[in-house]
């Protein structure tokens, strides 16, 4: 008997023009449905129209909020593919973050970065403590591309494929035990946040 596909929420943080994100995000997607056991969704920051100004406390959220929302609601896990801008996350990232509470609570969020001589390791590591204040629980392993843009080839694949293949496998076999732990618990008992 086969289990339930975990429902993965892979979003995207950058909205930079001309941006390496979408080669990332291709790649990620790709292995993510070769892994089986996921089904994909791409919430890409570059395609929201999310609101800068918070409303009043109270107030009923804007059209493309409550449709994130439930998008983020129906997953049983998030991978994060971000860049580091500045030595932390982009401001899209955090606004796409910061709208929603409920949805992350009790779910497991999952990192792949890239970047300069870093690779986005300083992006995830500012992100695992607003993940924390969400209540969600980070994976420890994360897949990081240092000098992503010589890092894939011209078919958007990496080029040291064993290694990155291996980090990959680990971090989804990861993220769906997780996932499937915490859903389990999530039916049991209500998280109480």
């Amino acid at each position: 008997m086969s289990e339930v596909p975990v429902r993965v929420a892979v979003i995207v943080g950058s909205v930079r023009e001309g941006r390496f994100a979408p080669t990332v995000a291709n790649w990620f997607t790709r292995e993510a449905a070769a892994h089986g056991g996921f089904e994909v969704d791409v919430v890409d920051c570059a395609d929201l129209a999310l609101p800068l100004a918070f409303p009043a406390f109270g107030s009923e959220p804007a059209p493309e909020v409550r449709h994130l929302a439930a998008r983020l609601a129906g997953a049983d896990a998030f991978v994060v593919i971000t860049p580091e801008y500045n030595h932390s996350y982009p401001a899209s990232l955090k606004n796409a973050v910061d709208w929603f509470r409920s949805g992350w609570e009790a779910k497991p969020v999952a990192f792949v970065a890239y970047g300069g001589l870093s690779g986005g390791l300083r992006a995830v590591e500012h992100l695992r403590p607003v993940f924390a204040e969400l209540h969600a629980v980070t994976i420890r392993d994360t897949v990081s591309f240092h000098g992503a843009h010589g890092r894939f080839d011209e078919s958007g694949s990496p080029t040291d494929a064993e290694t990155t293949g291996a980090a990959v496998k680990k971090l989804l076999d990861q993220l769906e035990w997780w996932a499937r732990s915490l859903a389990d618990a999530r039916a049991q008992r209500a998280y109480p946040a």
